[in-house]
């Protein structure tokens, strides 16, 4: 176990008891943080074995499944998002997707649309969509429960076409950025490439880990997912999209016999996550005081950078350290004490007690402890590739 691992297991027992896990809350769920929680529960119960926190992870799937995969209280609608039959419904909680967990309801569609106000209705994200089906891929083979990846390809194969945005010829153009619960109608339109690439490395592991017999196919929306990744750049001074880039450049290198066109891609993500860092660290945003710094952004950059060496290893093994990759990926590696100033500075309670970090407490502390026990890394659900 790492050497703060007791920190960690202090802050998710608190945040499983805050958010109704352990306690008699009402359930609080949010499908983001849910998502690395989940990850920070199979962590702790791969390097311990202990009992506890496998039950702690099924039991947040299934609270998850079970607010998430339903319409909200205070809505008109009842039941299932998928619309299915109650008990039917169970047995497939996720076809109908899941719920962000935002704290008011959706936008009306008689309803002006407010920018402000946006951030905080429910709907359903794609990002956090590939989020939960990755967790839930890590789930099916660290419990050795195959269910969790019927569940996994039923998810993203339920929202992928209502996300698709295309041009008035047919072709695809991208995802939208936000739609309603029912999957209905975009309430933001706009897209983010990075939902794309961040689909395309999840649904490329949810074929290759399988879903059995009975889960549904989605070789199509990973051509599709494959064309919105051609020729875009990758770059990004956010800190958690650099995360991003770097856990994606992570995942799809884990792949195995990689395709020339996804070396491709692991080469143009390595470019703009180098690009990405460098611009951040050069902005300053890491000597601000911690009123100016969001937590989850930060810490999220800190776990895509402990991928590094992991990546770097996939990059050698596929013949793939020569040239402006290689300088690219040495770069990065430089960076390596970045990522625990980072998780040193947001353990300090000093730096937790100004409204940036209290405003957001559940993602933070889930983020910080993913950080702490490189749960991202080493949850994945297939091997790092090793050197030869």
């Amino acid at each position: 176990m790492p050497a703060h691992a007791a920190d960690a297991i202090r802050i998710m027992s608190g945040f499983a008891e805050r958010t109704g896990l352990t306690s008699d809350a009402g359930p609080k769920r949010y499908l983001w943080t849910d998502a690395f929680a989940l990850c920070n529960w199979l962590e702790l119960y791969r390097e311990s074995r202990d009992e506890r926190y496998r039950d702690l992870a099924a039991t947040l799937i299934e609270q998850v499944h079970l607010v998430l995969g339903r319409h909200r209280p205070d809505d008109s609608r009842t039941g299932w998002l998928s619309g299915l039959p109650e008990e039917e419904g169970a047995l497939h909680p996720t076809a109908g997707g899941l719920r962000i967990g935002k704290p008011l309801p959706e936008r009306r569609t008689n309803e002006p649309f407010d920018d402000r106000l946006e951030w905080e209705r429910e709907g359903q994200y794609f990002h956090y969509l590939t989020k939960w089906i990755d967790a839930l891929i890590r789930a099916a083979v660290i419990l050795d429960a195959p269910h969790f990846r019927t569940q996994a390809a039923e998810l993203a194969k339920a929202v992928f076409r209502p996300f698709l945005l295309t041009s008035p010829s047919g072709r695809p153009v991208g995802l939208s950025w936000k739609m309603s619960m029912d999957l209905s109608r975009p309430l933001v339109a706009g897209s983010n490439p990075h939902d794309a690439l961040d689909g395309y490395v999840t649904y490329r592991l949810v074929e290759e880990i399988g879903g059995g017999s009975n889960s549904p196919q989605i070789s199509s929306e990973i051509n599709v997912l494959r064309q919105l990744c051609i020729d875009v750049q990758w770059g990004t001074s956010d800190p958690l999209g650099i995360g991003g880039l770097l856990l994606d450049a992570f995942r799809l290198a884990t792949l195995p016999d990689l395709q020339t066109s996804e070396k491709q891609l692991l080469g143009n993500i390595i470019f703009g996550a180098e690009a990405g860092v460098q611009q951040f660290l050069r902005s300053g945003a890491m000597q601000g005081q911690p009123a100016m710094r969001l937590a989850f952004r930060e810490l999220g950059l800190a776990i895509g950078l402990q991928a590094l060496p992991a990546i770097a290893i996939a990059a050698n093994r596929l013949g793939m350290m020569t040239g402006s990759i290689a300088a690219s990926l040495s770069s990065l590696l430089s960076f390596g004490k970045v990522d625990r100033a980072i998780v040193d500075f947001w353990s300090e309670l000093q730096n937790q007690r100004v409204s940036t970090w209290q405003d957001h407490r559940d993602i933070n502390e889930v983020m910080l402890v993913a950080a702490i026990l490189h749960s991202q890394v080493g949850t994945a659900p297939l091997p790092a590739p090793q050197t030869a």
